[in-house]
């Protein structure tokens, strides 16, 4: 439990700076472009990237503290031994489509990415770059479910 606190305290903190770079950038495109009249070419692309990735680690943030939205209409229905076993049910499809979807398809997407040598229009970096991330976040949250399941935190 003691790496999954330092992975949550790490996560959190990776999402405040980006948090924080993101409102800058917007508030120097708003500047630009209205006190200066000639909008920055590259706020619009970083804001954009910077979304990309607020919103792919935020949801690893999420499902690590078991925040994220559930229906739980199911599990009422279930006596005690019934709800463990649907949960573990529910973290193994988890885990098996962020193996799948994130990290698999998400490692092929930057391997093709960085082959074909995409990069962004305005901020000419690599694509891979900004979409390494899908893969860091099925990691994380294929780590957080199986740790859910060891712990027995249900």
């Amino acid at each position: 439990m003691e790496l999954r606190k330092k992975i949550d305290a790490i996560l959190g903190t990776v999402l405040a700076i980006i948090m924080g770079v993101m409102v800058v950038n917007v508030l120097w495109q708003v500047f630009t472009r209205f006190v200066m009249g000639v909008p920055s070419s590259f706020t619009d692309e970083l804001a954009r990237y910077l979304m990309i990735w607020v919103g792919v680690l935020g949801a690893a943030y999420i499902s690590g503290r078991r925040m994220h939205v559930a229906i739980d209409l199911l599990p009422t229905k279930l006596n005690k031994e019934g709800q463990v076993k649907l949960k573990i049910f529910v973290n193994i499809i988890i885990i098996l489509f962020c193996l799948f979807a994130l990290v698999v398809g998400g490692f092929r997407l930057v391997y093709i990415t960085s082959i074909l040598k995409q990069s962004s229009p305005a901020l000419q970096i690599p694509l891979s770059v900004v979409y390494f991330v899908i893969p860091i976040s099925g990691i994380l949250i294929i780590y957080y479910k199986i740790s859910d399941i060891l712990n027995k935190q249900l």
